[in-house]
């Protein structure tokens, strides 16, 4: 059956996205097969996954760029089974996301412009580091969610706790709708709390199971299960509450069309246990999809536009044949290919080119693409992540998405000298497309900074170099991005005087500093009165303290936190000018911080680490070494789970050692924390060379 391309309400944006490891990738590669767009499923292990296709990625054996795989989904008529939209073919535009946390970027820009997403978890490991930082990406951006507790195939798995984890770290009102039948090697199927069935997997059958009623030993705890279900809807939606007060039975497809509401509100998580790799409640969680998660028109933030064209561009590639692509999705009318459109940043209008819909690495031309939908579009040469697309005269500007600052910097030169040029130009190609990797010039060595997520984005960075652009290059070693703020008020009063003939340079300056909250960054006040700096010259005063926080007296580090408030001033009728305020605001400002007790602040993370208890002393040794505070130890069956926090500059090479300490069993992820005061001990480490 073709799907009616005019009909939004069957189009489903939906991104995949959970903690390294979980299986987001084996998952949308079996969502791919059970939808017919690929004819064979492959695996992580192999390197022959769909939506993992780049070299790097096959011999890394993770996903390191969101990509797109489009498909389409029919429900299909089960009896037995109640489905909301049997027999209607849905498009399913779906991105697989990196969980590796150097490549969040990847998965904050693909939240920002889907309706719904899976959120998958494994069901040994549970709620991990990266679980979260995805949830609270999913919630900043109100994407409602469907979580799938996957791998419950593997020995230690436990569905209930995971459950209590969703609710306890993630605040999630998530709730069982189909549960995994077995655990472990006994896993063989799902049980249905809404249509009380059980669903045997079966792989001659096209749905990938049969219906079965339920076994005997089940009939008490589905019982319960549909009765919590029942309860926990009943105190948010008022068809349910009514039923529920009067005590009459809730029918399958009313509790059903329930969890669709209350999912879509966000104010409901359903939960579905199955095992991705084993085929165990792939079919089932597509189906959920579909039923559960939003039409692009359902999500809140879609519906105030109203101008006639309105899309956000999230994404930019290079592509060896097809150029440089953006990819866009559209939230108002239809984008036409040969389309004038406005960048409201620039206000600058451009012709688009070519309109593509991209599966994994193929692509197919569209004549339109409407709204709700996503594509690439070519031709856009001065469109960046996070711009808008609209019309001349109606221009509207669309939240972008939010990116983290990079936290590691290293010094990169060509191993050629005559490769500089070729060089330069890939960095900026690659900066271009991803926003979290910066390009800097070091401005007393001339040394060219590569700044990124970790060491681990800056060894991509540098591969993309060779494998893509052909450059080889030299690195320096890694550097921190480190931060210094104040201790103590002070205060510092600047008089700039210089008079060289004619007109000479004048103002005065006297501001005062504070320390601030962490995260406050620098906050200017202006508290002159009587007007002794005119208010034409407070312009070039902000932009002199802006100028002089971005490197402070002690590693050159930019200043956060930190109060500034300009309290007097003098000026001269002849001889001031905005030059001799902004050098004048700048120099008060170093002279206060100087006065202030300045500290330097280091990143630090939190790193968890999945360990056999074996070899748990020796990890934990080894976490002690690098000033690590360990803050909690979940033992899961045969393996721990050690959450730790530890200063960033300590982490460099973990990966080789914590490799060695286990003979290999071992794994490890972080994310970062916050930035803590560096002891006197370690900061001559920091600062080195700064």
């Amino acid at each position: 059956m073709k799907l009616n391309t005019t009909d939004t309400g069957r189009i489903r944006n939906i991104g995949i996205a959970a903690h390294i490891d979980a299986g987001k990738t084996t998952l949308t590669e079996r969502i791919l097969f059970y939808a017919g767009a690929i004819h064979a499923c492959g695996d992580v292990h192999e390197g022959n996954t769909t939506t993992d296709f780049s070299d790097i990625e096959k011999d890394k054996g993770i996903t390191i760029s969101s990509a797109a795989a489009p498909c389409t989904w029919t429900q299909r008529s089960v009896e037995g089974l109640t489905r909301l939209h049997a027999g209607q073919p849905h498009r399913l535009n779906i991105i697989d996301t990196p969980g590796h946390v150097d490549f969040t970027a990847e998965v904050e820009r693909s939240l920002r412009v889907l309706d719904g997403a899976v959120a998958v978890f494994c069901g040994v490991g549970g709620v991990q580091p990266q679980s979260e930082t995805v949830w609270r990406q999913a919630d900043r951006y109100r994407v409602p969610r469907v979580a799938f507790i996957n791998k419950m195939d593997r020995q230690g798995a436990d569905f209930a706790r995971v459950v209590n984890e969703l609710r306890a770290k993630l605040g999630a009102n998530a709730w069982p709708v189909l549960l995994p039948w077995g655990a472990e090697s006994a896993l063989c199927g799902q049980i249905d709390i809404i249509d009380e069935h059980a669903l045997r997997t079966n792989a001659e059958s096209p749905a990938g199971f049969i219906v079965e009623d339920l076994p005997v030993e089940w009939l008490s705890a589905v019982e319960t299960a549909r009765r919590e279900l029942i309860e926990a809807l009943a105190n948010l939606d008022d068809e349910i509450a009514a039923l529920w007060i009067e005590g009459q039975p809730v029918p399958a497809q009313v509790l059903r069309a329930a969890v669709r509401r209350q999912t879509i509100a966000g104010r409901f998580v359903p939960v579905i246990g199955g095992s991705a790799y084993k085929h165990i409640g792939v079919s089932a969680l597509v189906d959920a999809i579909v039923d559960f998660l939003p039409a692009p028109a359902e999500v809140q933030r879609t519906q105030a536009i109203e101008v006639p064209f309105a899309a956000l561009a999230f994404k930019v590639v290079r592509h060896p044949q097809a150029g440089r692509l953006v990819y866009v999705r559209v939230y108002q009318g239809t984008l036409q290919k040969g389309a004038s459109l406005l960048n409201p940043r620039l206000g600058k209008t451009e012709r688009c080119g070519r309109l593509l819909r991209v599966f994994a690495d193929r692509r197919d031309e569209l004549e339109s693409v409407q709204a709700g939908d996503i594509c690439a579009v070519t031709g856009l040469r001065d469109f960046s992540t996070g711009d808008t697309l609209c019309l001349e005269d109606h221009v509207i500007m669309l939240e972008p998405p939010l990116f983290p600052e990079p936290v590691v910097s290293m010094a990169i030169e060509p191993a050629k000298s005559a490769d500089q040029s070729r060089l330069a130009t890939a960095l900026g190609r690659l900066s271009d497309e991803d926003p979290t990797f910066r390009v800097r010039t070091h401005e007393e060595t001339g040394q060219c900074l590569i700044s990124g997520m970790g060491e681990l984005h800056l060894e991509v960075i540098r591969e993309k170099l060779l494998r893509e652009h052909g450059v080889e290059t030299i690195a320096g070693a890694p550097e921190i991005a480190c931060r210094e703020t104040i201790t103590q008020a002070a205060e510092a009063d600047h008089l700039l005087k210089k008079q060289n003939g004619g007109s000479g340079m004048y103002a005065r300056v006297k501001l005062t500093v504070e320390p601030l909250e962490r995260g406050s960054g620098i906050v200017i006040e202006d508290a002159v009165v009587g007007g002794t700096i005119p208010s034409h010259f407070m312009g070039a005063v902000r932009r002199g303290i802006a100028e002089a926080a971005v490197a402070g007296p002690l590693a050159g580090s930019p200043l956060v936190d930190v109060r500034v408030r300009i309290v007097d001033g003098a000026f001269h009728a002849k001889d001031s000018n905005d030059q001799a305020f902004r050098m004048a605001a700048g120099e008060a400002l170093r002279e206060a911080v100087r006065q202030a007790a300045p500290v330097v602040l280091e990143p630090v993370m939190q790193v968890e680490c999945a360990v056999s208890e074996e070899h748990q002393g020796d990890i934990l040794g080894d976490l002690n070494r690098r000033r690590a505070r360990v803050m909690n130890i979940d033992h899961r069956g045969t393996e721990a789970g050690i959450l730790a926090e530890v200063p960033l500059v300590e982490m460099f090479g973990y990966a080789g050692a914590i490799r060695s300490l286990s003979r290999g069993r071992a794994s490890y992820s972080m994310v970062p924390a916050s930035y803590e005061v560096v002891p006197e001990s370690v900061k001559a480490k920091l600062v080195k060379g700064k």
